[in-house]
């Protein structure tokens, strides 16, 4: 027997005669109270465990998406359709990267300079990164890649945004660009993917665009291909991703995406209604109450985008009248066409810059939202400004006449629009809200490809119902300065006025916010003094997902891909830590 077993037989021995002295009644409160005791302490322990406990993303869980339209080219100099842009922004990574405040952040790049003039952006990459196959991605690839853009042979859709661009390696980490002339939205350039050049370096323009890499594209962003399913035509209908763990923004958490492609709206719809995919962008504003079940949620952001009715008054004389532009803005009900053809997802704007700074909505899990502002009608001031202008009414018509020299002029125009059912239904509703002032406005539908072809191109339309959309910059020279009226400018109210130019080139070129904003304020006022347009809305993008995808932020979204921003955040799956590893984690990260 050991002197430790010596200590403690007394003692037990002690404590069992005690309790064999007790009566049976004794015997039962005391195991009760004894069992209290230890169910007591034990919970008082669970309780400080979960005290220090918190939750954080876990690794793993799955999310399948529906994507309108077939990837043929998932390669950032190529990508042209939203299927090409969804997949190419998950396996590729630039040297910036968008936040979803808007921000741009460092994902290949560790640092980088501008000059004091805005002419040198000098970029120095992050050390460990590499592309899905290994390779380390040096600025020989960010020149080769940039090279590529510029080709002419190429045609790469990015090419306009390089024209005039000095690409010059300094060695493996830096690489210069130089501009001609200070262009502040250039720096968004910066966010284009990166090549790897060992991979695409010995292909000709031809071989370029008919490489398989394009549809087994090799990035460094966050997922990586793992599996491709095509159709008996080879055309890609499936893919499977998987987390790139040599992410430079870290490895993402989601498992597997699973992205299911479809021809169309109507059966990418239908496959969300039979539970073959859990998420969906961009269904239109009379879809989406339809399809909101109990396990869904509506993310929602506002987009950069100007829809409004664009006056050509070289094409229609009766709008040279300005008193007749004012009188047509005033009846415009832009809550109706917010809250009718929107459903609620959109936002009323007043000017040619998106409303107020766009950002992320609250989620919602109904169809429709609130506008935020109250359009203003006014119908009988509308009629009294026409009035006092020499128009009147002719009762038989119902239509404003007015007479100059015995020439007799009718207040009647076309409206120019797309086949969309959102354009169709806000150019009926102004056809009505027009009607009450005797205004006849014929509305002309056009598909996509033949409104901008046929009508916007040649500038043949009389009133346009358009939408333009606005960079992240708020660059509005392509739109308004008197040098884009003629395609391929988008100035499509043909917009002239020489003080607004200054301020637009102005806007352009410097990077002092306070200038921006102070230029912007004086070019709102003459719009809305010169009255060219009447802006309507804001659309709200829209994303349904299932609720159990975490940390989703949609923030200042652009284009559709824009949704993928913080993918590498998400998560299904949750552990528990104690905080003060989240902290020490925290640290780390913010040491990075």
């Amino acid at each position: 027997m050991t002197p430790r077993n010596r200590v403690k037989d007394p003692i037990s021995k002690k404590f069992s005669f005690i309790v064999k002295t007790f009566s049976l009644t004794e015997k039962s409160l005391f195991f009760l109270f004894f069992a209290v005791f230890v169910f007591t302490g034990l919970s008082i322990l669970w309780s400080v465990n979960a005290h220090f406990l918190i939750d954080v993303p876990g690794r793993g869980g799955m999310l399948t998406e529906g994507i309108v339209g077939s990837p043929r080219y998932i390669n950032p100099l190529l990508a042209v359709s939203d299927a090409d842009e969804d997949v190419t922004s998950l396996i590729y990574s630039g040297l910036l990267k968008v936040s979803p405040e808007g921000k741009l952040i460092n994902d290949l790049a560790k640092e980088y300079s501008i000059s004091a003039d805005g002419l040198e952006y000098t970029f120095t990459l992050k050390d460990n990164i590499f592309f899905q196959d290994g390779t380390s991605v040096t600025a020989s690839d960010v020149e080769f890649t940039t090279k590529k853009a510029q080709d002419i042979v190429l045609k790469s859709p990015k090419r306009i945004n390089w024209d005039n661009v000095t690409i010059q390696k300094i060695n493996n980490k830096q690489i210069k660009f130089i501009l001609k002339h200070p262009y502040s939205p250039f720096i968004e350039n910066l966010t284009m993917g990166i090549l790897p050049e060992h991979v695409w370096k010995n292909l000709d323009a031809d071989q370029f665009s008919a490489s398989l890499f394009n549809t087994e594209p090799i990035g460094s962003g966050p997922y990586k291909v793992s599996k491709v399913g095509r159709n008996s035509g080879g055309v890609p209908i499936y893919y499977e991703l998987t987390p790139f763990s040599d992410y430079a923004l870290g490895e993402p958490y989601i498992g597997v995406l699973a992205l299911n492609f479809y021809t169309n709206d109507e059966s990418a719809i239908e496959a969300y209604k039979n539970g073959d995919i859990e998420s969906i962008s961009g269904v239109s504003p009379q879809k989406i109450k339809e399809m909101i079940r109990d396990e869904s949620v509506v993310k929602q952001a506002s987009l950069p985008r100007v829809f409004g009715i664009f006056f050509n008054q070289s094409q229609a004389p009766i709008l040279l009248n300005k008193e007749v532009r004012t009188a047509l803005a005033l009846v415009v009900d832009k809550d109706k066409i917010v809250e009718d053809v929107l459903q609620g997802y959109g936002t009323p704007i007043d000017g040619p810059r998106p409303f107020g700074e766009y950002h992320e909505i609250q989620n919602q899990n109904v169809a429709s939202g609130t506008s935020t502002t109250k359009a203003t009608t006014n119908t009988d001031s509308a009629i009294a400004l026409l009035t006092k202008n020499g128009w009147k009414l002719n009762d038989k018509t119902g239509i404003m006449e007015k007479t100059v020299k015995k020439i007799t002029t009718t207040l009647e125009f076309s409206i120019s629009t797309g086949d969309a059912p959102e354009l169709k239904a806000t150019a009926e509703i102004l056809q009505d809200e027009w009607k009450k002032i005797g205004v006849k406005a014929n509305i002309k539908v056009f598909e996509t490809s033949d409104l901008n072809q046929n009508i916007i191109r040649p500038r043949k339309y009389d009133a346009l119902l358009f939408g333009e959309v606005i960079g992240r910059d708020f660059d509005l020279y392509p739109f308004w300065h008197s040098s884009q009226r003629n395609d391929p400018g988008l100035n499509v109210a043909l917009y002239v006025n020489s003080k607004a130019d200054k301020l637009l080139e102005e806007m352009r070129t410097t990077t002092d916010v306070d200038i921006k904003n102070n230029d912007y304020t004086i070019f709102a006022k003459l719009i809305s003094d010169d009255v060219p347009a009447i802006f309507t809305y804001s659309p709200n993008f829209t994303y349904l997902v299932p609720s159990k995808i975490k940390n989703l932020k949609l923030g200042d979204t652009i284009t559709p891909n824009e949704r993928f921003m913080n993918i590498a955040e998400w998560h299904v799956e949750t552990d528990k830590v104690w905080k003060i590893f989240v902290k020490d984690s925290e640290q780390k990260i913010n040491n990075n």
